[in-house]
Formats: C-alpha cells, sequence, structure tokens
C-alpha cells in the first residue's frame, strides 16, 4: 500500500465512509477507490483536491506524503530505458504508445470512449470521450449512449445539418415532441415526433420547407432520441 492510498484510507475510514460512497461523491467505480487505496493506481493533484475536499483532509498533509512517496521511490526506481536512433526506427512511436497507455489507465474509469455511427448502424466510424459521472454518461446508462453523424440537411431547420454529431441514448418506445432516430419503410431517418392519437403520429423534418408525414405508429422503430449537438462550424 503506497503512503497517498494508506493517508486515503484512513481519511476515509475517520469520516465513516465506505468506498461505494466515496466513489459515489467522486463519480467513478468504487475498484478505482479501492485501487488508489492500494497503490494500484496513480491519482493527479486535481483528484487529490477533490478527495481531500470530501473527506475533509489537509491537501497539505495528502501533496506532501506524495513528495515523500516519490523520494523514497527514487532509490529503487529501475532506470528508464535508453532509446537509440536504432531502436526508435525499428520500434517508431514506441515511447508515445506507452506514455499513452498510462494516461489510458488512469483515466479509464472516469473517461469513457463512445462510439460514433452512421444512420445505418453498421459499424463504428469513430470514438469520443465522455466522463463518467456515478456509471452513467449524460444521465443515461454506458452502454445505452452513442453518437450519431448527421449525413444531410433534411433537419436544418431545427439548426442539425450534415457533418453535426448529435449524442444519443437507444429508445424502445416514442417519446413525443422530441428528435429521434427511426426506421420507416426500410429507412433510417432523423424526424422531430408529434403524436396524433393513441394510433397515429406526425414527422416533421425541415429542409427548405417544413414538411410533415402521417404514419401509423405501429410501422415506426424508435431506435434512439437525439439529447445534445456538436455543429460543425
Amino acid at each position: 500500500m503506497s503512503r497517498v492510498g494508506e493517508k486515503i484510507k484512513k481519511a476515509r475510514l475517520d469520516s465513516k465512509m465506505t468506498q461505494k460512497q466515496l466513489a459515489k461523491k467522486l463519480g467513478v467505480a468504487e475498484s478505482f477507490v479501492n485501487d488508489v487505496e492500494m497503490g494500484k493506481r496513480i491519482i493527479n493533484e486535481s483528484l487529490i483536491t477533490r478527495i481531500s475536499k470530501i473527506l475533509d483532509k489537509n491537501i497539505n498533509d495528502i501533496s506532501m506524503s506524495i513528495d515523500e512517496e516519490a523520494l523514497n521511490e527514487e532509490t529503487v526506481k529501475p532506470k528508464a530505458p535508453i532509446y537509440t536512433a536504432d531502436s526508435l526506427s525499428n520500434k517508431k512511436g514506441k515511447p508515445k504508445e506507452e506514455v499513452q497507455d498510462i494516461w489510458n489507465e488512469a483515466f479509464g474509469d472516469v473517461l469513457k470512449n463512445v462510439p460514433i455511427f452512421n444512420y445505418d448502424m453498421s459499424k463504428v466510424v469513430d470514438n469520443k470521450k465522455l466522463p463518467v459521472i456515478s456509471n452513467k454518461i449524460e444521465g443515461h446508462p454506458q452502454d445505452k449512449v452513442f453518437f450519431l453523424q448527421i449525413e444531410n440537411d433534411d433537419m436544418a431547420g431545427f439548426r442539425m445539418r450534415k457533418g453535426d454529431l448529435a449524442l444519443c441514448h437507444f429508445i424502445s418506445d416514442m417519446e413525443v415532441n422530441t428528435i429521434c432516430l427511426i426506421e420507416v419503410e426500410g429507412r433510417k431517418i432523423i424526424r422531430k415526433v408529434k403524436r396524433l392519437d393513441n394510433n397515429k403520429a406526425l414527422l416533421l423534418n425541415h429542409n427548405v420547407d417544413l414538411d410533415t408525414e402521417t404514419v401509423l405508429i405501429k410501422n415506426v422503430k424508435f431506435i434512439a432520441r437525439l439529447d445534445k449537438l456538436e455543429i460543425l462550424l
């Protein structure tokens, strides 16, 4: 167990707080707190400051313990590998990849790769990292959230144009007065949805003019609701 981990654990126990409670306040997984206390993870100063405020622990005391720990470890720390011109030419980019792996491990429990899809949802086009708070992303389960790449200007009147990214979450039923990705007659499209009665819905899109289409709700597959939009300037 590291000096930092020991102090965090002691402060947590003094505050009569469980690992699960501390993890919830930090917006991280319980396993992350356990790894920090066991010395398996290195946390940055910003996170230490947050932990200190939550546990009402003097930040200077914890920061000092980090410096002492680093000083003690320096005597047994293995020498960093020396990269020569030949080794770098044979393993080009290796140092950068190693650094990236460290960052990925450090933030693996607080940042998550959210997939970016096109309308047919057949493959992941790219990924974008978003913070995980209380095991959720933007208030939704992590596995229900994704980005949708806008493919046309059908919804330009709703400030949504080709190339923009929409943050979405999966749905299974109609949500009234929302903008959704739906499937109608084999076509996947984005439309604003309004309910007309128990059986019918009105689909709206707005490119140059506002267009409407009346459909039977039973003939529409509701795939996802669009929550936020990142516009392309």
